[in-house]
């Protein structure tokens, strides 16, 4: 059986900031990817950023130079630093392990 909690979600202003944390836990033996994606209302799940376990990023084109993916070293523990938020950041924000287990989500709003 294998958990992904994410955390740190909430209400942020326009040019504000939040940050997003996911761990893992479980039967996992290994570190794997992982990757933030986004839904908000009436769209698609879509991509935000991911990571591998070796620590290389990947951003969407709407995110980059805003938003931050890091991982803690040999572990599957993620963190998601946003700045500058927008009003389209406004999602729900889910943590993916490998390609298999999401977590729960966790609410973002942007509003001034």
């Amino acid at each position: 059986q294998v958990q992904v909690v994410e955390s740190g979600g909430g209400l942020a202003q326009p040019g504000g900031s939040l940050r997003l944390s996911c761990g893992a836990s479980g039967s996992i033996f290994r570190v794997y990817a992982m990757g933030w994606y986004r839904q908000a209302p009436g769209k698609q799940r879509e991509l935000v950023a991911t990571i591998t376990a070796d620590g290389s990023t990947n951003y969407a084109d709407s995110v980059k130079g805003r938003f931050t993916i890091s991982r803690v070293n040999g572990k599957n523990t993620v963190y998601l630093q946003m700045n500058n938020l927008k009003f389209e950041d406004t999602a729900v924000y889910y943590c993916k392990l490998q390609d298999r287990y999401w977590g729960q989500g966790t609410q973002v709003t942007v509003s001034s």
